[in-house]
């Protein structure tokens, strides 16, 4: 169910970055019958992330959603023409072994969760977070990379968190029932759409692969420490586990950051490209090569 939900992620992702490039001022194109098909995959891709937290624990599933960014390297290739480079499939291999030994060190779920009050803090801290990053790319706007990195930052704590309490809705059916969840499905549904939304806007002039691998760890990252915290989570094999979990980790984030360093290495060789098609600032563009936006 992870991977699954890893390849939704993926093509909903190529999409919506497609999107973003075509789209014109507003925010979110509700228009576009695309935005719309990237939406459905996303939703897809929530399902089956929603089981996989039924059946595994926080340290597990989140980790295994980095998956994303690597289905998405030959998916672009395949469907919209994008191909990658050596560093880029290094950088996918790399994300691949580490993420295959934090699935071997992974223990089983924790029986514990957050009380009331926990719950509550939390939500407040993650409301502060996702304000002060999204208010810093707002600061940033002349910078779209930068921008893009902060507003996928936002749009990953956004995404984890709801993780986390979607975890503690399918942990407590059996003593509290859907109706005695209504809060926290409604955080679930707040954070999911401000994550979309954040994770959409991220895309515009910042490329796929550095938005969608920010994403793509600190989504992880933020669940898998309050599934510690919170959960009772852990390793196998006590502090060697969890030292060889976080050396996993690294690797993981190297790869993936391999993989972000190459794709803007060629986004901003076809911007180069395009400026000097399209000649002196004022001018027209100088032919097909100059409209092209992938």
């Amino acid at each position: 169910m992870c991977l699954a939900s890893a390849l939704a992620y993926a093509g909903a992702a190529i999409v919506q970055e497609r999107v973003a490039e075509e789209q014109g001022p507003a925010f979110v194109p509700w228009r576009r019958p695309a935005w719309w098909g990237a939406v459905s995959l996303n939703g897809s891709g929530a399902v089956l992330h929603v089981l996989a937290l039924a059946y595994g624990p926080l340290t597990l599933v989140q980790p295994l959603g980095a998956l994303t960014i690597v289905f998405a390297l030959p998916m672009a290739a395949l469907l919209v023409g994008r191909k990658a480079g050596a560093t880029a499939w290094r950088g996918a291999l790399m994300a691949t072994v580490g993420l295959a030994g934090l699935l071997a060190l992974t223990g089983s779920p924790g029986n514990g969760g957050p009380d009331a009050t926990e719950r509550t803090l939390l939500v407040i801290v993650t409301g502060a977070t996702v304000c002060v990053l999204a208010g810093a790319a707002l600061a940033a706007h002349r910078h779209p990379a930068v921008r893009g990195g902060l507003l996928a930052a936002a749009g990953g704590v956004a995404f984890g968190i709801a993780s986390v309490f979607t975890k503690i809705v399918t942990q407590a059916l059996g003593s509290r029932g859907l109706l005695g969840q209504i809060p926290d499905l409604a955080v679930v549904a707040v954070l999911a759409v401000g994550g979309l939304l954040l994770s959409q806007a991220s895309y515009r002039g910042a490329g796929l692969a550095a938005p969608l691998a920010t994403v793509t760890v600190v989504n992880p990252v933020a669940a898998a420490a309050v599934g510690i915290a919170l959960f009772g989570e852990g390793f196998r094999f006590g502090t060697t586990g969890t030292v060889l979990a976080l050396s996993c980790g690294v690797v993981a984030a190297g790869g993936l950051i391999l993989l972000t360093t190459e794709r803007m290495r060629t986004h901003a060789t076809a911007s180069e490209r395009r400026q000097t098609a399209s000649g002196p600032a004022g001018a027209e563009p100088a032919g097909p090569e100059a409209a092209h936006h992938g």
